[in-house]
């Protein structure tokens, strides 16, 4: 469930730029193995997820990717390429199956231009002149 349904899916290149943060983060600690660096995993777990949530906004899933990317087997796993993906699909079928809101419509208050000694000047008055 995405957590605001009104948000507009990200652009292409947001898109983009989390799917290669997360695929990133993914190999590194893949790479790294299982028993990884003193802190490595844990400071990419944390730059995956800010710049993730910078590129197609915060979703709740990612909390759940982020704790289990704690436990040391599990990060073997393309977690954040997976949650990021299917965030990105949240988003999309959210901004799909809303509605449309209505485009905005002008009114306009005839009063003020109406009716004003511009518009209707009093009538003139004739003169007594020579007759």
């Amino acid at each position: 469930m995405d957590a605001r349904p009104d948000i507009l899916p990200p652009s292409r290149r947001r898109i983009l730029a989390a799917l290669a943060v997360a695929v990133i983060a993914d190999l590194f600690q893949i790479a790294i193995g299982p028993l990884g660096w003193a802190f490595a995993d844990e400071i990419v777990d944390v730059a995956a997820m800010i710049l993730i949530s910078w590129a197609i906004g915060f979703h709740p899933l990612l909390l759940p990717t982020f704790l289990i990317e704690i436990i040391p087997v599990a990060d073997m796993l393309p977690t954040w390429t997976g949650c990021t993906l299917a965030v990105i699909f949240l988003r999309r079928r959210a901004a799909e199956t809303s509605p449309n809101p209505p485009p905005p419509t002008l009114t306009v208050d005839p009063s003020p231009f109406s009716g004003g000694q511009a518009d209707n000047p009093p009538p003139r008055k004739s003169l007594p002149g020579p007759s």
